[in-house]
């Protein structure tokens, strides 16, 4: 299994280029990008300076992260989401980025989840047929708080089922699958195929409903069962990547590098019980 660095670890005080240099230097395979650093990398470099880097390094960008609350959007925000997904379609080819997260809406206010689920599903059907022609790939994360409009594992997978494209999964985060206290036996019956993305992370011991991102923990440090969910995972033929994502402002205030050394350390302690990594 290869590992990944997800830049919400270090999005406080680093940017792009330190994250990546960072992250070669400690033996990440992978980087998934933050829509935001793109932009601020961009400012300073151009984007055939960041492919040049890949192609002289080991490290290789894996997803753009995200397409943020993609649903119940007026005109001009839905706008706003076709643009950056166009966007970060033609950055992925010059760079050979090949997936992009997108986020459900959080505060939607009393739909029932009947309509959430056809307008989430209306929504990332049109994305995916656009992305379709880059070819790039959809991943659709669920967010485990209460006012998230899809906020457990069991309704996103219903909802990548109904879409049915070949360019639309999911991705499975341990924090969201917790968080809201998703199902270990869904995620047991579902297709290890449609997980295009897993984010590795811990916690706090919060009651369900009660967690957010900032009682993020590293990888074995805190109460979520990860040995549970990579055997799981094992079991339904994932193996592909991990990524390490943690929004602890506690880790943002941290040296850079250092954060970055320690979460390649967590990660492959943990994922090396049931996988090998390369």
């Amino acid at each position: 299994m290869k590992i990944c660095f997800n830049q919400a670890t270090t999005m406080k005080n680093s940017t792009l280029e330190k994250d990546l240099t960072y992250c070669e230097k400690y033996g990440y395979d992978l980087i998934e990008i933050r829509l935001d650093k793109l932009k601020d990398y961009l400012e300073r470099n151009t984007i055939e300076d960041l492919a040049e880097f890949f192609r002289q390094n080991k490290i290789k960008p894996f997803a753009f992260n995200a397409l943020e609350f993609i649903t119940f959007r007026d005109e001009e925000g839905y706008e706003e989401i076709l643009d950056n997904l166009k966007f970060l379609c033609e950055m992925g080819d010059i760079i050979d980025c090949k997936k992009i997260v997108v986020v459900p809406t959080f505060d939607v206010g009393d739909y029932t989840r009947e309509q959430i689920k056809t307008e989430t599903v209306e929504k990332i059907t049109e994305l995916a047929n656009i992305a379709d022609d880059y070819n790039v790939k959809l991943a659709f994360e669920f967010v485990g708080y209460p006012n998230c409009s899809v906020n457990r594992f069991e309704q996103a997978y219903d909802i990548v089922e109904t879409v049915n494209l070949h360019n639309v999964g999911l991705v499975l985060d341990c924090f969201h699958f917790h968080a809201m206290g998703s199902d270990i036996n869904d995620l047991k019956n579902a297709d290890g195929n449609k997980i295009f993305i897993f984010h590795i992370d811990d916690s706090e011991d919060l009651p369900i409903g009660a967690i957010r991102d900032d009682k993020r923990l590293w990888p074995g440090d805190g109460v979520i069962n990860l040995d549970e969910i990579l055997a799981t995972l094992k079991v339904i033929g994932y193996d592909e990547m991990v990524s390490v994502e943690l929004f602890r402002p506690e880790y943002w205030d941290m040296d850079i590098e250092e954060t970055i050394r320690i979460g390649k350390e967590k990660t492959e302690k943990i994922i090396s019980k049931l996988f090998y990594v390369e």
